[in-house]
């Protein structure tokens, strides 16, 4: 088949690198414009535009797919279909009527759970048991369109992010052959979603502050959810003022118990409202990711030391664990 792909993040390069390996011709790709990034601000494409390229494939990166040019451009490809994975940007009805067959999205959760910009964190944090990925045919509202193939996925106790992220992007990716087959044929229409939604909005920075007053499930699941991107953070005592750390990785304990945030070891356990969270990867500002081991060796804190509790705020990144499975 004749395919544009629209995609952004690391999460959308294994159903490229798939697109690819089928034998359909990749006509052109979308991605969002190369961004600021590290200390230099340098402009750096996104992962999809770097493999696109390596891959010699033709690249647009336009600020907007609502303006006229670029969707008059779009138009004028002539593809069969169009594939999206994570691009980022809302597709106009003009967009959406170009490819012949029509444009198809693989999205990161078990529609209508988690329609919308971070499905992966959020299912985490919400303590679901299962998500999953699914191909819809989109339609102009958020993730609202027919599903044609799911696959469902265990959400581990040790999950972050990244970890689950990794794991669903490459099962999405193995939807796509089969997908378009049947797209081709004709002999999908797909399935209409049915339930009460739930919406993933976009991470805030403001929700990444741990709040140690929580109980340890949740904490542990806010940390994990939020692994390795933006990072939940706390803040400890110093001589020169608090200092920022990032919690990239944690365990949750029903025993024990101090003061919510109160640190209770040298293994950096912490009471939290409920329970204990023992933190397990730690990451000062301007620092490569450590064991708490590691970290305390340069930079101890001491057992009885009481980290920032952060006060649960409206739109707080700790909603009450669902277990869904």
């Amino acid at each position: 088949m004749r395919l544009a792909f629209m995609g952004t993040p690391d999460f959308a390069v294994p159903s490229l690198a798939e697109l690819i390996a089928s034998g359909h011709e990749i006509v052109a790709v979308y991605s969002q414009p190369p961004r600021p990034k590290g200390r230099g601000q340098k402009l750096t494409p996104s992962p999809v535009q770097a493999f696109a390229e390596t891959m010699g494939l033709p690249v647009f990166t336009p600020a907007s797919m609502k303006t006229a040019e670029p969707i008059s451009t779009f138009q004028s490809l002539e593809v069969d279909a169009a594939c999206v994975v994570a691009y980022g940007q809302i597709l106009k009805r003009e967009v959406l009527d170009a490819p012949v067959l029509g444009c198809f999205n693989l999205h990161g959760s078990l529609l209508p759970r988690w329609r919308g910009a971070a499905p992966v964190q959020r299912a985490i944090m919400a303590g679901d048991r299962q998500t999953g990925v699914q191909i819809m045919r989109m339609s102009e509202g958020l993730d609202e369109g027919a599903i044609l193939l799911s696959e469902v996925l265990d959400i581990r106790p040790d999950d972050t992010a990244a970890t689950l992220g990794d794991r669903m992007s490459h099962v999405g990716a193995s939807l796509w052959p089969r997908a378009l087959a049947a797209i081709e044929r004709g002999v999908v229409a797909g399935t209409e979603q049915a339930g009460e939604p739930t919406y993933a909005r976009k991470i805030s920075p403001t929700e990444a502050r741990i709040d140690w007053t929580r109980p340890a499930a949740e904490v542990d699941a806010h940390i994990r959810g939020l692994s390795p991107f933006p990072g939940a953070w706390f803040e400890t005592p110093s001589p020169e003022g608090p200092v920022r750390i990032k919690a990239l990785m944690s365990a949750p304990s029903l025993q024990g118990g101090g003061a919510p945030g109160e640190v209770l070891d040298g293994d950096l356990r912490v009471a939290c409202g409920q329970g204990v969270v023992r933190l397990l990867r730690v990451q000062r500002a301007g620092k490569a990711a450590q064991t708490p081991d590691e970290m305390l060796r340069g930079f101890p804190i001491a057992p009885g030391t009481v980290l920032h509790a952060g006060p649960r705020s409206e739109g707080s990144a700790f909603p009450t664990l669902s277990g869904q499975d």
